[in-house]
């Protein structure tokens, strides 16, 4: 390894470091590499934590896949130990959950794209497809969010006394269904389609009507509402 690869934070300009950047320049001022390089905090003998993170994103295949690691993988990039991986896993999970934050209590649902961005961080990266209902009061405030079920690359299996299960316990007035296509395009299948019409009558049979159909994909989203198949 050369002088130049061995260069230490330490040994960059200080307004180049990514502790000292941030603080003139802000957050968003810093690569994906310098942020998690404030995270990893210090490196090892023979690299910086900066150089430490490009090896964290080159291993994981860049920031969208760095959540799928696993602690025992992180630790396979020498200088990340059981702590450095265990921090890392926690502002990861942190930022997961600041990102899918339902409204706040007295807000409402009142459009298919406030309803996606409920979920967008959360399934669209995901590698399988996961079915998941919004339950909502006569308000359409939001009561919970229910995980249904974790399909196949390419199919959920739901079945009506799945779905309607725990909006009949929670007393919900209607719900609003999602799931996301791991392909990252959101356009529905003849079995979505399907699944969706069996549902819908499942619903109005009950007295809870489904609202929505929201297939999410990266970073878009289809909503059967939206294009009249509601």
């Amino acid at each position: 390894m050369t002088e130049e690869q061995r260069l230490m934070i330490r040994d960059m300009p200080a307004e180049e470091r990514p502790r000292e950047k941030l603080r003139a320049l802000g957050a968003e001022a810093l690569s994906n590499a310098e942020l998690l390089a404030i995270l990893l905090r210090t490196g090892n003998a023979r690299e910086s934590a900066l150089q430490l993170a490009v090896r964290l994103l080159s291993r994981s295949g860049g920031l969208r896949a760095l959540p799928n690691l696993s602690i025992e993988e992180m630790q396979e990039i020498k200088g990340v130990g059981p702590a450095k991986a265990i921090q890392l896993k926690a502002a990861l999970e942190l930022g997961r959950r600041l990102a899918t934050l339902p409204p706040d209590e007295a807000e409402s649902i009142t459009s298919p794209q406030r309803a996606a961005a409920l979920f967008m961080e959360e399934l669209r990266y995901k590698r399988k497809e996961h079915f998941m209902i919004l339950l909502l009061n006569t308000k359409n405030h939001v009561l919970s969010r229910e995980e249904i079920s974790i399909g196949s690359l390419n199919a959920s299996i739901v079945h009506p006394r799945e779905i309607f299960n725990i909006p009949l316990r929670k007393s919900a007035a209607s719900i609003i269904l999602v799931h996301n296509h791991p392909s990252g395009d959101p356009s529905p299948s003849q079995e979505d389609l399907e699944v969706t019409r069996r549902l819908v009558e499942a619903g109005n049979i009950l007295g809870i009507a489904v609202r929505d159909h929201l297939i999410i994909g990266d970073g878009c989203y289809f909503s059967f509402k939206e294009k009249g198949l509601l």
